[in-house]
């Protein structure tokens, strides 16, 4: 992978906010020292409000769908312009971009931020507990009333010490992705997709033994696809953990966790075309071309997987494997919408957005759009919604929701420096797979520094 051409390190921006003064997380207090609810919208108050969000900066589908939704609320909310805008820097760099903004004092009102963010969103960036603002019985009216409530294992993603900070948006499950003729001209039963790491092994290797071709490409182990999350969940598998329970301690060397990284290097060692070291933008567009055999990656890409595959090769899709009989454990990908402003009528506002943005419409729109996970699971049975959609891809959209009902949370790393964990992390790890490392040197090592970069205890 291309770990070594791209590390992103926060570096000053880091330094300079760590020594800012963080804004409150609440809009004032009564005399009890408790939070008020920010007051409602007057009838026709005009309120401008700025978000920022990572799809806005890809091209295609996930941008126009993004700017779709907000063109769709603007015209159900006419007094609230919306200004939608992709992070400075690109996709890549949405806590940077939103580091940097704090720092200048010009913070977009609402963001979109990734999971691995969480516990910094609300320790450094500024992001306001949502049950604060609005109070908490109108958030968990926006994800658990009406016909089609969030998926229990997605509602609480956001949340950091028993407070919302951050609403789930959009997010995917790691699936496996395969070349069903290929699966037959290697001689495999394409009805019968792995489902363990053995299993993915064998079938890497026969494949790869065709003509110009490769057996697998795991986006799990490319940073700058940000793979972390789904590495995660092939650790927490083999009953690994990448963090302690009580978030103070890191556990890359754990036995369980060194284990599944040593499986990984013996994929990418069971033959010269098994699972070659290539980036995972050229591991994608290999399957895509129907050059691969499998690809497991975010479900976020089934739809253009679908389309580049049809009337070309036949694609189909598996959940995450496991080790031995035992399930796996899927970790999630994406998202949440956080609020910045200090502006009550920004900060109304932006909840007005979010309530749009994670609304059973909404949802339905980006699932069938995309391809990411409906967190509103029951929206697959509405024929008003998702049903005719999963009806069609039953392959595709059924097994990313069983996933979804087992999914444990991507971890996040406490404190300032918890980009850098993440990197010294991903360096480690394509030592071990690719370079032939030792993986519990390797590991050790690496775990040492990373526990030096945690906050202390």
């Amino acid at each position: 992978m291309f770990l070594r051409r791209i590390l992103p390190v926060l570096g000053v921006a880091l330094v300079a906010l760590s020594g800012c003064a963080v804004p409150s997380t609440t809009t004032g207090s009564d005399s009890s020292g408790s939070a008020q609810i920010i007051p409602e919208l007057a009838p026709g108050q005009k309120v401008s409000i700025r978000w920022e969000s990572y799809n806005l900066a890809s091209a295609g589908i996930f941008g126009k769908t993004a700017n779709d939704l907000v063109a769709e609320f603007e015209r159900m909310h006419p007094n609230i312009d919306v200004e939608a805008v992709p992070p400075q820097g690109g996709v890549g760099e949405i806590v940077q971009s939103v580091q940097r903004q704090v720092v200048a004092g010009n913070p977009p009102d609402v963001s979109q931020l990734t999971f691995a963010g969480l516990r910094y969103a609300a320790s450094d960036l500024g992001a306001r507990p949502i049950d604060d603002l609005v109070g908490e019985d109108a958030v968990q009216q926006q994800l658990n009333s009406g016909p089609h409530p969030y998926n229990p294992r997605a509602a609480t993603l956001g949340d950091v010490n028993g407070k919302t900070y951050g609403v789930p948006y959009v997010f995917s499950t790691p699936m496996l992705f395969y070349n069903a003729d290929l699966f037959r001209k290697a001689g495999l039963d394409p009805n019968k997709p792995p489902k363990n790491w053995d299993e993915v092994r064998a079938a890497a290797q026969a494949i790869g033994a065709l003509p110009n071709t490769n057996g697998a490409s795991i986006a799990c182990l490319d940073p700058p696809q940000d793979g972390e999350w789904c590495l995660q969940g092939i650790i927490r598998s083999n009953g690994g953990r990448v963090l302690s329970e009580d978030a103070k301690n890191i556990t890359w060397a754990d036995p369980q966790s060194t284990q599944a990284i040593t499986m990984l290097q013996q994929l990418a060692q069971s033959g010269p075309r098994s699972m070659p070291n290539i980036t995972g933008t050229d591991g994608q567009d290999s399957f895509l071309r129907g050059e691969t055999g499998m690809l497991l990656t975010s479900s976020a890409l089934q739809n253009t997987i679908l389309k580049s595959s049809a009337g070309k090769w036949e694609a189909r899709a598996a959940a995450l494997p496991g080790f031995g009989d035992t399930p796996a454990v899927p970790t999630n990908s994406g998202s949440a919408l956080f609020i910045l402003s200090e502006d009550p009528a920004k900060q109304r506002a932006a909840w007005e957005l979010i309530k749009f943005l994670t609304s059973a419409e909404s949802q339905t729109t980006i699932t069938e759009n995309i391809g990411y996970v409906p967190l509103r699971s029951s929206l697959v049975e509405d024929p008003a919604h998702l049903k005719g959609f999963a009806d069609a891809h039953p392959g595709f959209v059924l097994p990313n929701i069983a996933q979804l009902n087992r999914l444990e949370p991507w971890v996040s790393y406490p404190g300032p420096n918890y980009q850098q964990i993440r990197t010294g992390f991903a360096r480690a790890v394509e030592d071990v797979v690719f370079h032939g490392a030792d993986p519990q040197a390797t590991l050790s090592a690496a775990q040492t520094a990373g526990q030096a970069l945690m906050p202390k205890k």
